[in-house]
């Protein structure tokens, strides 16, 4: 393991240019090639120059800390630190446990598939089989099945399921609870169709384990996925991770300072949210997926399990596929740029992100070359995740030989620019404010025949709030796929601006209209006289 070290730009310049060697001025221009699949990784030189590179984007874009583990052919190949953990400085390790958000639902599928293993669930079988109780806002949800659920392909929607990310309860029935609230959530479409991305789909999946299982659903995981993974490292309970040295998360504010950012996630979201493990555990969690179930002399899955579960089964998009709990695609990354598209056979890729607000996490598999890798870092910048998922894939270049790409921010303004419009709206709103106090309190007399322009600002101060409000309550959560109370603890630079402008558009437009009102009246009747 490593820590953060600055290194002298010219180890990085040998890196790149013992990686781009082949096309060295004056060597002989390369042969027509047939469709071929790359090479393994050139392990030490590759592994060099990703370690440099971190450092280098790390320091540049000011993250706080990383850890990198890299698996091949059954074994821990390379392990880096970089940075600190908090705010004292303490070192960040292959061994401090981080926040893992979605990266938590790949666990929670081993778990599923043991138990579909001895005999408790089926992936065919309908939810209600194990919850009769299940229900949701739709009729067609009794033919939700297991399967779907891991397929992300039940029909429930990130927008109509985030609620439970809002609130932060510890309660030992916080999971089940969480489930038994979908009861007013509908579907987006008939059950097994299409993809539709639901943290709420791997969170019934934990509750199938802990129902059918008969043990609460954090013990299940350490007695029969951490342990036998040797993942020391690995809690499903928050205070259990910060007693093992918690690495604190930090969210970039203003697009322009990391700060310590306490953003909980909800013990209702633990199967598919609410994980923490280390980098290491993670390496090791995707040895034995790459070892076909097996850590060692300990089998923790089938070999027939672990191929269902990474199995492409459902369509994203057109480049994209889903497993269970793993996107899957080709690995462009592995591209040659010097070589046509269709002279490669690029290897299946198999990807998860996990995006918190102040954490970010990554975790890749190349079944073809036995290749896992494992990214954790504490921060994150919520109004730009895209840069922190240019790392991941700048790491998989490098790891294949290539060079990386830059990195560049890929959201529209509103997201990149949120905490400036929530700021000129809050400004908007102590002007509307100002003025219609100035407008008040003057004497009749002053404004004498001006009764018209308290009708007009009455009606301008209105717009002003019914837009703060239709943003805030209608276009935000339609746009990001979550409810305000989500977005704004998630983006806490916007939420400190945002929510002082709609406490204003929500509390002070009646008493000021009526107030409005009746000076106008007043002025007209002085006016009269």
């Amino acid at each position: 393991m490593r820590n953060t070290r600055r290194r002298h730009p010219l180890a990085w310049l040998l890196a790149a240019c013992l990686l781009a060697g082949a096309g060295a001025p004056g060597a002989v221009p390369a042969p027509v090639r047939e469709p071929q699949t790359p090479e393994p990784p050139a392990q030490e030189q590759s592994l060099a120059a990703v370690d440099a590179y971190l450092e280098d984007q790390l320091a540049a874009m000011g993250i706080p800390g990383a850890a990198l583990v890299v698996v091949s052919n059954g074994r821990q190949v390379h392990a880096a630190a970089f940075g600190r953990a908090d705010a004292s400085g303490r070192p960040m390790s292959i061994r401090t446990p981080v926040l893992l958000a979605s990266t938590s639902k790949s666990l929670t599928a081993i778990a599923v598939l043991q138990q579909v293993e001895a005999g408790r669930l089926a992936l065919d079988e309908p939810v209600l089989t194990y919850l009769p109780w299940f229900r949701l806002r739709d009729p067609r949800y009794p033919s939700i099945t297991v399967r779907h659920l891991l397929h992300q392909s039940s029909g429930l929607s990130t927008a109509g399921s985030t609620a439970f990310e809002a609130f932060d309860s510890e309660a030992p029935g916080a999971l089940e609870q969480g489930v038994r609230d979908l009861a007013g959530v509908g579907l987006t479409g008939p059950p097994g169709e299409s993809f539709s991305y639901s943290n709420a789909n791997y969170n019934i999946l934990g509750l199938l384990v802990q129902t059918v299982s008969g043990q609460p659903f954090g013990e299940y995981m350490r007695e029969h996925v951490f342990t036998p993974l040797d993942m020391e490292h690995s809690h499903t309970d928050r205070a259990a991770a910060r007693a093992d040295g918690l690495a604190t998360g930090h969210t970039l504010w203003f697009g322009a300072s990391w700060h310590e950012t306490a953003t909980p996630a909800p013990a209702a979201g633990t199967p598919s949210i609410r994980m923490y493990a280390s980098a290491q555990d993670l390496g090791q969690e995707l040895t034995a997926l790459l070892e076909g179930g097996r850590y060692r002399d300990r089998r923790l899955l089938g070999q027939e399990s672990v191929e269902t579960m990474l199995a492409p089964a459902i369509a994203v998009d057109e480049s994209k596929d889903y497993a269970m709990a793993w996107f899957a695609r080709p690995l462009q990354e592995a591209a040659d740029p010097s070589l046509p598209p269709e002279a490669v056979q690029l290897p299946r890729l198999l990807e998860h992100q996990g995006e918190w607000g102040n954490t970010h996490t990554y975790k890749a598999m190349v079944p073809a070359s036995g290749l896992g890798v494992a990214l954790v870092i504490n921060g994150n910048d919520p109004s730009a995740p895209s840069r922190l998922k240019e790392l991941d894939y700048n790491v998989l270049r490098i790891l294949h030989g290539q060079a990386p790409q830059p990195v560049r921010e890929q959201e529209d303004w509103l997201q990149r620019s949120g905490w400036a419009l929530a700021l000129v709206l809050l400004l908007a709103e102590l002007a509307s404010l100002a003025l219609s106090l100035v407008l008040l309190v003057r004497k009749p007399a002053a404004v004498t025949g001006r009764s018209r322009l308290l009708y007009l600002w009455a009606a301008a101060a209105l717009a002003l709030d019914g837009l703060l409000v239709w943003l805030c309550l209608v276009h935000a959560p339609a746009r990001f796929a979550v409810d305000l109370a989500v977005f704004v603890r998630q983006l806490p630079d916007v939420g400190v601006t945002l929510l002082p402008a709609l406490a204003l558009a929500v509390l002070w437009p009646l008493p000021r209209t009526i107030w409005l009102l009746a000076r106008a009246r007043r002025q007209a009747l002085l006016s009269r006289e």
